[in-house]
């Protein structure tokens, strides 16, 4: 499933081709990192559930929403382009009812 995020670029997002049972929710530390002007994040869902991917900054404004929705068990992974958006330190939060993560992103252009 495809979709555009508030920053205008294009958001892709891929399952593994040959799923993966997930053992738990993980959400994974985005590659690279430092990125400039993409990153690929990607994570787990131990079972289908509603599960949120969210940008924010550092005052805590959300800046991109890159995935919201019911999604099967298994391997996902999202990459998020940054190009309108400045240089510096952003946070990527995953969550569903029962589970949520936060990661540091650094871009550097």
């Amino acid at each position: 499933m495809d979709g555009v995020n508030l920053t205008g670029f294009p958001v892709v997002i891929k399952d593994e081709e040959k799923p993966k049972t997930a053992r738990e929710f993980v959400l994974n530390q985005n590659y690279p990192n430092p990125f400039n002007p993409s990153t690929t994040i990607s994570y787990d869902i131990l079972s289908a559930s509603e599960v949120s991917l969210k940008i924010y900054d550092l005052l805590g404004r959300e800046v991109a929403t890159l995935f919201s929705g019911q999604q099967p068990a298994g391997r996902h992974s999202v990459i998020f382009d940054a190009r309108n958006l400045a240089s510096g330190v952003y946070l990527c939060r995953l969550s569903s009812a029962n589970f949520a993560a936060t990661t540091r992103l650094l871009l550097m252009k």
